[in-house]
């Protein structure tokens, strides 16, 4: 009988026709991701099999033709749901893109878009998605074709590659899907969570987490910052995020981990950087978080 298993085994890439985002084209079975969140709108179609995920205090299921969106900065997990595991398309959608085009699909400005914790069964939307995450693909797949000669000619001399696709086509495509997306599901944050802002103590701590990534904090420092002891600032840390303070730092390092290994720096450089012990222990967070580890990101 064949083995009708997805393997482990992740493409990311980027296009300037969406300008700031991560691009992933991926089927997993053995891998599990543990508990982490993006910067960005995480904009997954499901192509095949099952993933499930643990996303606000919730267990889903996303099965093949849905799309389990899940807002930037919300902790969620990732891992099959069944023996088959799971093949999907993603999008990383900078915050400002959607926000923008929220703004111009009202004419005017808009609160920031969020979206419900459930998965969305939509075949008409995961068709959308799925073209223009495909065309964007193809496009990305010229470019690189095109900027790399063939062997023994120089760039100058090289032959033409017609384009894949137009580019109004392809950048059509991904207007319409978001689009819909967001006509269709968007909401508001404050009436998709129920409340306003974050606790400032909170966002203090954040703060502060965040300002130097390779400096060593106590929990001390935290507490101070704030007018708590280190009992009261940790659990309003962890109620308000997901996670431990120590935890949410380490996810904030590897997403900043990503602009200079996209610049070329060195995996043991980045990981001195961003303030790991060494470049082992860095791996093995990037590859929980991401997939793959970094130097496989790197090089894709």
């Amino acid at each position: 009988m064949t083995d009708s298993r997805f393997r482990d085994r992740a493409r990311y890439w980027r296009t300037p026709l969406l300008p700031g985002a991560d691009l992933v084209t991926a089927e997993y079975h053995e891998h599990t991701f543990a508990p982490h969140w993006h910067e960005a709108y995480t904009i997954p179609v499901i192509e095949g099999g099952a993933e499930c995920f643990r996303y606000r205090g919730t267990q889903h299921v996303a099965a093949t033709g849905s799309v389990p969106v899940i807002n930037p900065g919300e902790l969620h997990t990732g891992s099959r749901a069944d023996e088959e595991g799971w093949r999907y398309r993603v999008m990383y959608v900078p915050v400002d893109f959607l926000h923008e085009l929220a703004g111009e699909i009202a004419g005017r400005a808009q609160p920031l878009p969020w979206f419900d914790a459930e998965v969305i069964h939509d075949l008409d939307l995961a068709r959308r998605l799925a073209r223009a995450h495909r065309l964007l693909e193809a496009d990305a797949d010229w470019r690189r074709a095109a900027a790399v000669p063939e062997s023994g000619a120089s760039a100058s001399s090289a032959s033409p590659l017609a384009p894949c696709a137009d580019p109004l086509a392809v950048e059509g495509s991904l207007l319409d899907a978001l689009s819909t997306l967001l006509t269709r599901y968007g909401r508001t944050r404050e009436a998709a969570l129920g409340h306003g802002p974050n606790d400032p103590r909170v966002e203090t701590m954040k703060a502060l987490l965040a300002a130097d990534l390779a400096t060593p904090l106590r929990v001390a420092d935290l507490a101070q910052a704030v007018g708590l002891s280190p009992f009261h600032a940790t659990r309003l840390f962890t109620q308000a995020t997901g996670l431990p303070p120590h935890a949410w730092r380490t996810q904030l390092r590897l997403q900043r981990a990503l602009a200079p290994l996209r610049e070329g720096a060195t995996v043991a450089d980045v990981a001195a950087a961003s303030g790991f012990t060494d470049q082992s222990h860095f791996t093995r967070h990037f590859r929980r978080m991401f997939g793959v580890p970094p130097g496989r990101w790197q090089s894709s």
